[in-house]
């Protein structure tokens, strides 16, 4: 599976992360710990992951051996139907390079559609689809069958926005916001940088077990690395070499993603990785220090700092625990009495008015239970940040006569959304129904630029 994540990570860009797997010197002294990893909390959100490949996606599993052989088995292809799937989903990845286009915001659907649209004429309709499900199941599960099963159970009785009771990190991509959790109590909030939607960042549970100081990355054997310049495939880049995207640390959670730095604060709360979280490099120094101590691992700042001065030296800490990391797919959050609605960033049809009601329920909240303000500008909002909006007629002069001779109670009105972010990605709305719900605000938030964000004021995310 080193190869899975080496290509996927890398063989898509220079941004991108690499191998999970840790290189470590003769020379270093990794820090090997072993204990029990703690007991997931009861409770986790939805982790049902709708069809998320693409090209560059298919490009990398098809690096991995072990993933060929399972869909040759499974699917019955043959050598020549691997080989075109191998040739498109490689084209696919040059194109984007050489149109510079890699890490355009894009359309996800676009992106999946262009997937599909290349893969049925090579396998047909119905064995595409298997071929779908068998992907989507090894971006999921991080090449590892027992977070399949993990993730399975963590699965039973859903419940939209829920609030860990355990120790452990909770990413919300569409919100760009990652929180650390340690025995139930939020201890951290960061804004990220998240997978591009050609690449997006994986969905479910994962864990993260190593923090790697001064990682060093392997280029994968792939035709565009030829058109790098000043990298050969094959050729390890050292850690600290202005040529290594990866930043002062990474964390693996699982193939084919990584937590780590070397993202500039303009990338921060936009999309900036390969199927990884992004971080600044001051973001991810902070986040290895609390995510240490809450799987109890010692890791001081001097210790770090130790760590750090030779970047020409690679380091692995094993954590004493390793720590669950959830990769959640929310476009609605009850947060603290109000409504966040954000933009659905891989165009997953998730601002629906199904998906409401699931999310006001969960907090004993029914829809017919917001005042008429309340519900026109939640339906206005879900529209607007939805993937695909649909135009609104105005109301009518009438109807506005009416709503002006009380229809719609002005003290109520004042609950309507906050001002939206300049980018439209998030509207807030303070609901009554919901005072003193919902998950928590951030805590402490880090939003990248090297200050601290007010902790109640609303993640700004991309168009």
């Amino acid at each position: 599976m080193k190869k899975l994540f080496v290509a996927l990570c890398l063989a898509l860009l220079v941004l991108a992360a690499t191998s999970c797997a840790t290189n470590v010197n003769n020379s270093n002294s990794a820090i090997t710990q072993t204990a029990p990893s703690p007991a997931a909390s009861p409770v986790a959100s939805p982790t049902a992951t709708p069809s998320q490949l693409t090209l560059p996606i298919l490009d990398a599993l098809l690096a991995d051996d072990s993933f060929v052989g399972d869909i040759k088995a499974k699917l019955q292809l043959s050598d020549e139907q691997i080989a075109s799937l191998k040739k498109v989903s490689s084209a696919a990845v040059t194109r984007l390079r050489e149109t510079n286009a890699e890490q355009g915001d894009g359309d996800a659907a676009d992106a999946r559609a262009r997937a599909s649209a290349a893969i049925v004429p090579i396998v047909g309709d119905e064995k595409a689809k298997q071929l779908d499900a068998l992907a989507a199941s090894a971006w999921a599960n991080g090449g590892e069958e027992a977070e399949a099963r993990r993730q399975a159970e963590l699965a039973v009785a859903p419940k939209p926005n829920a609030v860990p009771t355990d120790t452990r990190v909770v990413v919300n991509i569409p919100a760009f916001r990652m929180d650390l959790f340690r025995n139930g109590s939020l201890v951290k909030s960061y804004k990220v940088g998240i997978g591009y939607p050609e690449f997006p960042l994986p969905q479910g549970m994962r864990k993260a077990q190593t923090i790697i100081f001064n990682p060093t990355w392997t280029p994968p054997d792939s035709p565009w690395v030829e058109k790098m310049k000043d990298i050969t495939a094959g050729e390890m880049v050292e850690a600290g070499s202005k040529l290594n995207p990866l930043g002062p640390i990474k964390i693996p959670i699982g193939l084919p993603s990584l937590i780590h730095g070397g993202k500039s604060p303009a990338k921060i709360g936009h999309f900036a990785s390969h199927g990884c979280v992004g971080l600044t490099n001051s973001q991810v120094k902070d986040f290895t220090v609390l995510l240490a101590e809450a799987s109890e691992t010692q890791i001081s700042d001097k210790a770090m700092t130790n760590y750090l001065k030779d970047k020409t030296k690679t380091h692995a800490v094993k954590l004493k625990q390793s720590v669950p990391v959830e990769l959640r797919y929310e476009t609605i959050v009850v947060q603290n009495g109000k409504l966040h609605i954000y933009k659905d960033v891989y165009n997953e049809d998730a601002n629906t008015e199904q998906k409401l009601r699931d999310v006001l329920e969960a907090q004993g909240v029914k829809i017919e239970d917001l005042s008429s303000a309340e519900k026109e500008q939640v339906i206005s909002a879900l529209n607007s940040l939805s993937a695909h909006p649909k135009k609104i007629p105005s109301a009518s002069p009438a109807a506005n006569s009416n709503r002006a001779k009380g229809e719609v109670d002005q003290k109520t009105a004042k609950s309507v959304a906050e001002k939206k972010p300049k980018s439209q990605g998030e509207v807030v709305i303070e609901i009554s129904a919901l005072s003193g719900k919902g998950y928590p605000e951030p805590v402490a938030l880090d939003n990248g630029s090297g200050t601290r964000g007010p902790s109640t004021v609303a993640l700004k995310t991309t168009p």
